[in-house]
């Protein structure tokens, strides 16, 4: 998964929130994580470790 931070909806909006900021610090322009991190994330935000991640793009896909 690539995540571009430039393409999101909610940049400056819901950053504080989102995994990537938390994990990364500032915005980032560019991460790419694979099915597995993804997975991993997911299930520490689920469990209420780490925030989600917020990536919306335009398109209404994560890309």
């Amino acid at each position: 998964m690539l995540i571009d931070c430039e393409k999101c909806e909610v940049r400056n909006v819901g950053c504080a929130d989102c995994v990537v900021s938390v994990m990364l610090g500032d915005p980032v322009v560019v991460v790419e994580i694979g099915d597995g991190e993804r997975r991993a994330l997911d299930i520490l935000a689920e469990g209420g470790m780490l925030p989600p991640l917020r990536l919306s793009i335009p398109d209404g896909r994560a890309s």
